[in-house]
């Protein structure tokens, strides 16, 4: 059978699965609308909660960051693994317990303000549009390549089939579905790792396969050998790092925190029975989530192995079909600059026009139409999106046709299931924090739903909008929506969970100073003025991707010091407090 029927056949199949799970779990109340009901099994929440976290940037862009970054990438898996210890640890029982839908919910009630609630929805919405957008054209590319349609139709199809599950299925939809795409996503990636292993190093298991040897007769083991051919190429070696210490600490704690801070997976432990259960379910997905992110690793450095194996002093006449493949999206090119026909890759810009990729560049989809760039003085004549390498490692390793189509499923889902997650959360910050809980107390249940399910469809429009026609600030701000979470919501969640003093004006004063001081900065060296987006410019050495570190920061010391100014907190939030923190019946037992 044809490769294309069969990435046909896998595609609809999968989609097929989504929509009969959706119509199946139809969200009949809000509270199953919101949080699936409340009793979600820790194991599948925690498949579930591993789909949502695992994005396109997780499944599409991470490995590619790690193929042409090397050791400089490990931030990201340290980072976004980390971030969900702190999770565990301190966030997620605590909030179960506290028992709310949402986590301006918790913001508002603990802070005994609807300023606050406001103020944490506007952080809500402005990190999961930002978030969002490369999610909807993460789906437009991978159809545009594997199921030759445009962007603009590939964004139409996704936007339909998350219609359909997250907006009648709510919560409970979104989360039987995520269950069936971790399964699809996980299995796409880990069948061509462990193909690619064997083939490279003859052993299958991608983790072991990464330190083995090469089995080209060589000697060398495949670091070794990705170090010493990347420096007869011109680029430094594949295992040294380029940034300070400093950089590489506050980007990896600014992703920590930051994915401790998302809202969209924040939610996910609203949906378990009981606070234990919270602790649970993030333990199962921090462990279906370490499936794909030992293996990215492995998979990165193969993927490079065999680009320049395949591509560096070929032909064009005889360039393999992977490449014309993805030239014809424009997300690869080549530019004879030497007029021998043969293809030459090296370190340097092949092109005038390729955008100039940062470490913090995860999940850009932005348009990248190089074909008629002009080119640079450097000898390098090949241009690569490093977006590709996940979705094109089967064709460059000439696998089988149903691997290339399980990858396209794969990618499909991984970028569908964060989309579902973070519309939901748009869609109830917006149904029933601003509505339900701040202008419309007195709205009926079903009033309340049919809210809900106008928001999650307003949403799917904009971020279809932000799909087809992805702004440059969307397409550069996408991987600092961690940064965001890092400095305007996590410091409030956990200051609100362990101090009993913070009050309502120091948690205000804090999230507004902290988003604005991260965002000012962001904007400032990647909008404004980008050319001095260089370490000399920046504070304490501190780059753009870790500067939520210093937002959350000052927004602690902002919130303190305008508490300790202000007034005392109720008595009444003070119990609140210790009901969240303090187990049931301990009191009784202290008092025995």
């Amino acid at each position: 059978m044809e490769t294309q029927t069969l990435i046909y056949i896998f595609v609809g199949l999968s989609f097929a699965m989504y929509i009969g799970i959706a119509i199946w779990s139809r969200a009949g109340s809000t509270k199953e609308f919101y949080v699936a009901g409340g009793g979600v099994n820790p194991v599948v929440n925690g498949m579930a909660t591993a789909a949502d976290w695992m994005s396109a940037a997780s499944f599409i862009s991470m490995a590619g960051l790690i193929a042409f970054l090397g050791y400089d990438a490990s931030v990201y898996l340290m980072g976004w693994t980390g971030g969900y210890v702190l999770l565990a640890l301190l966030l997620a029982p605590y909030l179960r317990k506290f028992g709310q839908f949402t986590v301006p919910d918790f913001i508002g009630t603990r802070y005994y303000s609807k300023t606050a609630r406001v103020v944490a929805v506007i952080c809500l919405i402005f990190i999961s549009f930002t978030y969002i957008a490369g999610q909807m054209r993460g789906v437009g590319i991978v159809f545009s390549r594997f199921l030759d349609v445009s962007i603009f139709w590939g964004v139409i199809i996704g936007m339909g089939i998350v219609f359909i599950y997250a907006v009648l299925g709510g919560m409970k939809g979104i989360t039987y579905t995520q269950v069936a795409q971790y399964c699809v996503l996980i299995c796409a990636y880990m069948v061509p790792a462990f193909f690619l292993s064997f083939m490279i190093t003859g052993n299958p298991i991608p983790q072991i396969g990464l330190g083995s040897e090469v089995n080209d007769g060589s000697g060398l083991y495949v670091l070794q050998k990705l170090d010493l051919v990347l420096q007869d190429l011109g680029f430094g070696a594949y295992t040294d790092g380029s940034k300070s210490m400093i950089d590489v600490f506050c980007i990896t704690l600014a992703l920590m925190v930051g994915t401790a801070g998302l809202p969209h997976v924040i939610v996910r432990f609203f949906t378990v029975p009981k606070a234990s259960d919270a602790r649970k379910s993030a333990g199962w997905a921090l462990l279906f989530i370490a499936l794909l992110y030992t293996t990215a690793p492995a998979v990165g450095a193969f993927a490079r192995i065999n680009f320049i194996e395949t591509v560096d002093q070929t032909s064009y006449e005889n360039a393999p079909e992977w490449f014309t493949n993805w030239e014809a999206n424009d997300l690869i090119a080549w530019q004879d600059k030497n007029g021998d026909g043969v293809m030459q890759y090296r370190a340097g810009d092949a092109f005038e026009g390729a955008p100039v990729f940062d470490e913090g560049a995860t999940g850009d989809f932005g348009e990248r139409v190089v074909t008629n760039a002009p080119v640079t003085d450097s000898e390098n004549e090949v241009y690569v999106d490093r977006d590709i390498m996940v979705l094109a490692n089967p064709e460059i390793g000439n696998l089988p046709g149903w691997v290339i189509a399980l990858v396209a499923a794969g990618g499909l889902a991984a970028a569908l299931s964060t989309a579902a997650g973070l519309l939901l959360v748009i869609s109830s910050s917006v149904s029933h924090d601003l509505l339900k809980s701040t202008f419309r107390p007195n709205i009926s249940e079903k009033g309340e739903l049919l809210a809900a399910r106008i928001a999650a469809t307003a949403a799917i429009l904009v971020a279809g909008y932000l799909g087809i026609y992805p702004p440059g600030w969307v397409a550069q701000v996408v991987a600092f929506a961690f940064g965001l979470a890092a400095a305007s919501l996590f410091p409030a969640i956990f200051m609100g969970i362990f101090t009993k003093f913070m009050n309502r004006e120091g948690a205000i004063a804090g999230m507004v100073s902290g988003l604005a001081f991260t965002f000012g900065y962001i904007f400032y060296f990647k909008l404004m003025n980008p050319a001095a987006n260089v370490a000399e410019n920046w504070l304490f050495g501190i780059s753009p991707e870790g500067i939520g570190v210093v937002g959350m920061l000052l927004h602690f010391a902002v919130a303190i010091v305008v508490a300790k100014m202000t007034g005392r907190t109720p008595s009444d939030v003070r119990k609140l407090v210790d009901s969240i923190r303090v187990p049931r019946g301990a009191g009784e037992a202290h008092a025995h």
